[in-house]
């Protein structure tokens, strides 16, 4: 495509005015777009520092800047600042540029620093909400009901970042703004889904779809003994409808605690991040927004003339409110297709393009209550269509709306006729119309797959075009799509056994890895000696099963497994433990490499204990928690991906995989206990109560009604299934297991019984995939901790040390103490004895555990190297630092003298008038040893060394 089509052109040209644009898979979204920029910008008296482009990912805004260049009058040295930018790194540059006082527009009094970091790493972030929910737990009795009922707290981490998508924030007092109407839900909206659920079928003579569903109300379920009966819900024996006082019976339900527990949590957790000086992407907009909002002046000096937004079907509440703000002009253009919104789990609202018109006018009322925020006409909207379709024939184009129309389950309805009329069919404009659909079934999928494989390449019935002629196929024309990343890495692991060339592309399972599993292993040994960890260990080491239980039974390990325990708990550090475990079994690949990063990263930037550590592995095996890898197996191999990580790609042979009942769609749902969701509001599933005798886990009645009156994702399963046949261009191939799901059945596609018959591959020109695993880097500041700057090396070789849970026990003893409570030292414990000793001798105010952070700006980056002191003795003269160690020698001590160096220079900040000194106080000894700190450049060099 070197000339836009006529739809095309009428885009580009159309550079004024609000323009909603359908772009269809495969339709030239990126050409067009870039060329639209290009006109604007080529416009008199319009630079691209006026023109907004907002991308949803970094490469996106890369290619897109790479695009416009060869098609304005611009140089790419003039677009390197242009606002080409995702919304992410919009609101970043806003907050480091006007927004350091943001965070007071909420009451919170702290300041977004140029050196807070932006955490993108989901496993990081959930470590330090652990560490912030457990204290807030501590802090607040009031709320022990709540966490009783809450299996895993860190679930209310995603319930704050879903909060933060739709725009809902907390303040000091309350809720910003208009937030917590939307906490409350919306009765009369609630009402059209429970009356459009409880109207009878077949004429009247069949029970309503929700009387239906209500045949399940309070199976395996625990109510409080006041909650209605199934026939008070349902109605009586007979009855079509549910009587319809249950919707309001239902609905309003004494929430206050419920809000003002969110609130608390969600409000001190703001505070705790800024004071860890870090934003996760969530806080970023929102603190975007409210500088935006409560900022006038500072919005009209930032606001744009001409506003595009990319994907807009990716984008949430909070994001077009965003771009309605920056808009300074009805100059925008939102281009999209709602076909293709798959990312609900990352809270993008796909009613932001189906609902164009209603939510833009809704939003601007809502901006504009208080005032006028956007002041340009919302009328009129000009919708715009691109329908040729440069990828697929027109075969895999008409078939792949069956998609959108087909059920997902066998209770799922599909209102057919109302999907057909939002459907804007799209053309082919390829230069070869051949293609085969097929369907294939077998009990071993994967065996069944790898024969189809083999029977397409070099095939001549799936010939696939090449610069406008037909050839054979290759392995790598042939990609495998899964609904779920578990099937492709089974699927990988069957076509190594047979040396079929394939590639993953997609995320792992990392703390379900080998190395993953043998390091909880030795974390259990160190820490309690445990039969899980040995069970482990020795099955590794070779042993058989009955072989381990003798061991297990008599105690009796092998004597080089208890050296190398006594070994490992003679490390200082976590990391070293890692690395010590790793290199004893050889492991110095991509997993280890990562998980020793995490380990790490964890370590650096939460107070964690060996046994913090065993619970964040445990609950990332059990939860799943992945990490983005790429294996490649040479030019020519299969691809396996997800369907989301398929999004945007095209092959000329896709494989649908997988199409198995409970797996596509997945089974199950939010099982969280405090759940979100509109028109519904807050809402509580389980309650602890002992209102009648005894302490129980109730279920609530009225959030199980009102949830059965929800829609299930199955419109978004439809528009993943639409994704996955649109990557192809010439051929389809569906497959399924013995237990096919409902979309397979329900396809118009015959299905083939195959019987797998997989050859030995032994093509020269290929290898096997080995996995790569990426670590992402950062966006925004970069964290440290002193622990990055010290060489773990001076600590392995030291013979007699007392490892890390000594020393943990140890720093309870001195902090407890210190604090005032009613402890003694341990029997036969000397270093808490000379603890004792030593803070019962101080005379001025003490700290303990402070958290100290110090910016640095190394070759033009920020980075903020972040620790705890452990005692802070303040004089009204002098400052002193005291910090214990419990090594019994001075080997690290050049080590931790950059550990104090840090601790100083932020200490000197906060006490410009009085001297500060730094010390390190040896529990073994009781030895008090000054430190001369270094200079914050000898600080920086260091920090450079390990960026």
């Amino acid at each position: 495509m070197t000339q836009p089509n006529d739809h095309q052109q009428d885009l580009i040209d159309s550079t004024d005015g609000i323009h909603v644009v359908d772009a269809g898979a495969g339709t030239g979204k990126t050409f067009t777009v870039t060329r639209r920029y290009a006109e604007i910008v080529d416009q008199d008296e319009v630079a691209p520092a006026d023109v907004l482009l907002v991308t949803f990912t970094n490469n996106a805004a890369t290619e897109m800047k790479d695009r416009i260049v060869s098609h304005c009058g611009y140089g790419m040295r003039e677009l390197s600042d242009a606002p080409i930018q995702t919304f992410h790194s919009l609101c970043h540059d806003l907050l480091m540029e006007h927004g350091f006082e943001a965070p007071t527009h909420l009451g919170i009094d702290d300041r977004i620093t140029g050196s807070t970091r932006i955490l993108e790493d989901e496993t990081v972030e959930k470590a330090q909400f652990r560490e912030f929910i457990r204290r807030f737990s501590d802090d607040h009795a009031a709320y022990d009901d709540f966490f009783r009922a809450i299996e895993d707290p860190v679930e209310l981490l995603g319930l704050l970042t879903q909060l933060a998508s739709k725009g809902v924030f907390p303040t000091a007092d309350g809720w910003y703004r208009n937030g917590e109407r939307h906490l409350d839900g919306d009765f009369e909206a609630f009402s059209e889904l429970f009356d459009e659920l409880n109207q009878p079928r077949n004429g009247g003579s069949k029970q309503s779809r929700l009387r239906s569903k209500l045949s399940r109300y309070g199976r395996n379920k625990c109510y409080l003994p006041d909650a209605p009966d199934k026939s008070t819900i349902r109605g009586g024996r007979g009855e079509k409808q549910v009587p319809a006082d249950v919707a309001r019976r239902a609905f309003e339900e004494d929430r206050a605690d419920l809000k003002q527990f969110v609130h608390d949590v969600y409000f001190e957790y703001l505070e705790f991040a800024l004071s860890r000086n870090y934003l996760n992407f969530g806080f970023l907009q929102l603190f975007a927004f409210v500088l935006l909002c409560d900022d006038h002046s500072l919005r009209d000096d930032v606001a744009f003339e001409y506003v595009m937004i990319d994907e807009f079907q990716d984008s949430s509440e909070i994001q077009f409110k965003l771009a309605l703000l920056l808009a300074d002009t009805n100059n925008l253009c939102v281009v999209g297709d709602w076909k293709q919104s798959i990312y609900s789990f990352q809270y993008a609202a796909v009613e932001n393009i189906t609902e164009f018109e209603s939510r833009l006018d809704r939003f601007v009322a809502e901006l504009n209550e208080d005032g006028e925020r956007v002041s340009w006409a919302t009328r009129p909207i000009t919708d715009i269509e691109l329908v040729e379709n440069y990828r697929s024939t027109q075969a895999i184009l008409d078939f792949s709306e069956h998609s959108l129309v087909t059920p997902a389950a066998s209770t799922d309805k599909v209102d057919v006729e109302e999907v057909q009329d939002r459907i804007v069919s799209l053309s082919a404009n390829t230069p070869c119309e051949n293609s085969n659909i097929e369907a294939i079934q077998h009990e071993d999928e994967h065996e069944a797959i790898l024969t189809k494989i083999q029977e397409i390449a070099g095939n001549e019935d799936y010939q696939v075009e090449e610069d406008g002629e037909l050839r054979p196929p290759e392995y790598g024309d042939v990609a495998v799509l899964t609904r779920t990343r578990d099937f492709g890495r089974e699927l990988l692991s069957a076509a190594a056994e047979y040396g079929l060339p394939m590639s993953y592309e997609g995320g792992i399972e990392l703390f379900r890895s080998d190395p993953a599993k043998l390091l909880l292993a030795w974390l259990r040994i160190l820490d309690a000696d445990s039969e899980r960890g040995w069970a482990v260990v020795l099955e590794e080491a070779g042993y058989t099963l009955d072989e381990i239980e003798y061991i297990l039974d008599t105690e009796r390990y092998p004597d080089n497994m208890q050296a190398f325990k006594t070994e490992l708990a003679e490390l200082e550090t976590i990391g070293g433990v890692a690395q010590r475990v790793f290199s004893r079994y050889n492991y110095d690949g991509a997993h280890a490499d990562v998980l020793l990063t995490t380990v790490q990263s964890i370590h650096s930037a939460t107070t964690v204990t060996r046994g913090d550590l065993i619970q964040f592995i445990e609950r990332g095996i059990e939860n799943g928690s992945t990490q983005e890898v790429h294996a490649s197996a040479g030019v020519n191999s299969v691809t396996v991906q997800t369907i989301h990580a398929a999004k945007g790609l095209e092959h000329p042979i896709v494989i649908l995989a997988n199409m198995n009942s409970h797996r596509f769609p997945p089974s199950g749902g939010n099982s969280n206990t405090i759940t979100f969701d509109d028109p519904i509001g807050l809402r509580q599933r389980k309650r602890y109560a002992d209102d009648y005798g005894y302490p129980h886990i109730h279920d609530n009645w009225r959030t199980d009604v009102l949830r059965t009156c929800l829609p299930r994702g199955y419109d978004e399963e439809r528009r993943l299934l639409y994704v996955s046949m649109t990557r192809a261009e010439s051929h389809l191939v569906f497959s399924a297991g013995e237990n096919p799901n409902t979309f397979f059945e329900e396809l118009p596609v015959a299905v083939e019984e195959i019987t797998p018959e997989v050859e030995a591959d032994d093509r020269s020109e290929t290898t096997q995939a080995n996995l790569q695993i990426s670590v992402p880097t950062p966006a925004g500041p970069v964290g440290h901790s002193p622990h990055t700057l010290m060489r773990d090396d001076v600590f392995e070789d030291v013979a007699g040390g007392r490892g890390t849970e000594f020393g943990t026990q140890v720093h309870e003893f001195a902090e407890r103490y210190a604090l005032g409570a009613d402890v003694e030292p341990s029997q036969d414990n000397d270093d808490e004895s000379h603890l004792k000793t030593l803070i019962d001798s101080l005379d001025g105010e003490i700290r303990v555990e402070e958290d100290v952070y110090l910016p640095l700006t190394v070759d033009g980056e920020r980075v903020t190297i972040s620790g705890v002191v452990d005692l802070v003795h303040i004089l009204p003269d002098t400052v002193e630092i005291i910090d214990f160690k419990t090594d019994r020698g001075r080997h690290a001590e050049a080590e931790y003298r950059k550990q104090l160096s840090v601790y100083y220079h932020v200490l000197h900040e906060c006490f410009p008038e009085r001297d500060v000194t730094a010390a390190i106080f040896y529990t073994a000894e009781a030895t008090r040893v000054d430190i001369d700190p270094l200079s914050k450049a000898d600080i920086a060099e260091l920090t450079r060394a390990v960026l």
